[in-house]
């Protein structure tokens, strides 16, 4: 008797670990320390973290709903842009979110060298020239494994969640269980002297709340990877809410042990300090070496990701051809190499800029905001005009209709609560972007702009310049 073949498939338990594990990120080492030196203090970090929990919970329930009604939209998430708001819009949405990618890995080494710095002083903060040096090696180190057709394995990505998750589960449990929670500090942490008005305090956390659920929508692939569709939506529900729950947590047991004054001071990854100001120097090691350990295996994830997102927009059209180019070992070589090239280059910055990780992945979490809203405003209008969607229920409908909404609204306070600096630097890269798509329409004897789109470039191009002037003359400084 032939035995069958063993199912592949994941259960609600295989379901809920997967998105906790692609969510989740460095972030949660370094948010409650950003935020509390952009001034927000625990009510508004709570909130903060509330408003998060809802808006990036509905983004992900659209990207699952568009992945349901929409199943022929295969291309990524810039797909819905371009599906719903045309070629130009799409390109950005694309653009956007490389972008993205690639500085999620530049913030990334700066955060790895920033733990290393604890263990070897030489490394500082992560933002010096030795860091940056060393930093660059990996960066073509890398290149060279994945221009080899080298692919992230399962078990890598096992590692790096285990040394994230197991950490925090025990910064979380010590600290209330020897006492370190001083609930007179967490009160006096509450809501500030009143020098800054909650609401600006509230929008102080938008950034790193972003950061932390930058991935999410990766959560799109389980649907196909369920033993039971039933359970796709409960695992959404309950992998999103834990995650949730252990961004807080960090929060809360933080804050009942610094001040946010304190914290605001402290360098990264703040948690390793705060936890040593708990428990003594083998907190500080023990996070910072789960940061190390996490990072190096999340970078060769992220460098895969970051080229693969240019490689796949240039495959179907949106990216120039140079892009799409594969090499002897069938990998996309010049898209990882472009990539990198743009990695090394802000790599730079840092170095000159005296730059910290902080200022990189607000950048970055700032170019994926425009995708995520333009995602959740095709769901929009696909839930409004039933797109799709025929013979789905009426209660079914009215559960995307309110999930599309409330994305939309979050999607619109990500972009405004950011700021208006951040806003005029992310014109810069999508200005820069459009000679991209310019040459890629040439490419393709196709016109550059339709007219309106025509308009959407220039205004996106006299930003970009009015952002540079404002740089260059001191005004502003995102770095």
């Amino acid at each position: 008797m032939e035995s069958k073949p063993k199912s592949n498939k994941l259960g609600l338990g295989g379901l809920i670990a997967m998105i906790i594990g692609s969510t989740i990120g460095g972030g949660i080492f370094t948010t409650v320390g950003d935020m509390s030196a952009n001034g927000a203090y625990t009510g508004a970090i709570l909130i903060g973290w509330g408003i998060a929990g809802i808006g990036m919970y509905t983004l992900m329930m659209a990207f699952f709903g568009l992945n349901k009604y929409k199943p022929e939209l295969k291309n990524g998430i810039y797909s819905y842009a371009q599906a719903g708001f045309g070629e130009f819009i799409g390109f950005n949405s694309a653009w956007g979110y490389w972008m993205s990618a690639l500085i999620c890995n530049v913030s990334f080494i700066t955060l790895l060298f920033g733990a290393l710095g604890y263990f070897f002083p030489v490394f500082g903060e992560g933002n010096n020239l030795i860091s940056i040096i060393c930093g660059s090696v990996i960066v073509w180190l890398l290149t060279a494994l994945v221009c080899k057709g080298v692919k992230s394995a399962a078990f890598l990505t096992t590692i790096g969640t285990i040394c994230k998750i197991i950490p925090i589960l025990i910064f979380i449990v010590m600290i209330p269980l020897i006492g370190a929670f001083d609930t007179d500090v967490f009160m006096d942490n509450f809501w500030g002297n009143g020098d800054i008005p909650l609401g600006n305090q509230i929008m102080a956390t938008t950034s790193s709340t972003v950061w932390a659920f930058i991935g999410v929508e990766g959560a799109v692939v389980l649907s196909g990877r369920a033993k039971k569709t039933s359970d796709v939506g409960k695992a959404s529900l309950i992998g999103f809410t834990s995650l949730l729950a252990l961004y807080v947590l960090v929060a809360v047991m933080s804050m009942g042990i610094m001040t946010t004054e304190e914290m605001a001071e402290l360098k990264n990854p703040q948690l390793a300090q705060i936890f040593e100001a708990a428990v003594g120097p083998w907190g500080a090691t023990m996070i910072n070496i789960a940061v190390i350990l996490s990072l190096t295996v999340a970078l060769l994830g992220w460098t895969i990701l970051a080229a693969e997102c240019a490689f796949e927009a240039a495959k179907q059209g949106v990216f120039t051809k140079t892009f799409a180019k594969v090499n002897k070992n069938d990998a996309p070589a010049n898209a990882t190499i472009i990539t990198n090239a743009l990695v090394q280059f802000f790599l730079l910055v840092i170095l000159f800029n005296e730059s910290s990780y902080f200022a990189f992945y607000t950048i970055g979490s700032s170019m994926i905001m425009l995708p995520y809203l333009l995602s959740a405003l095709y769901y929009e209008k696909v839930t409004r005009h039933r797109d799709g969607m025929q013979g789905v229920s009426n209660g079914e409908h009215l559960k995307g209709r309110i999930f599309a909404i409330i994305g939309s609204i979050y999607g619109i306070w990500m972009i405004v609560s950011s700021g208006l600096v951040q806003f005029l630097i992310t014109t810069i890269l999508y200005g820069v972007g459009i000679l991209v798509y310019v040459k890629g329409r040439r490419e393709k004897g196709l016109p550059a702009f339709r007219p309106f789109e025509r308009n959407i470039a220039i205004v996106i191009v006299l930003l970009g310049i009015l952002s540079i002037i404002l740089m260059a003359t001191g005004v502003i400084n995102p770095f």
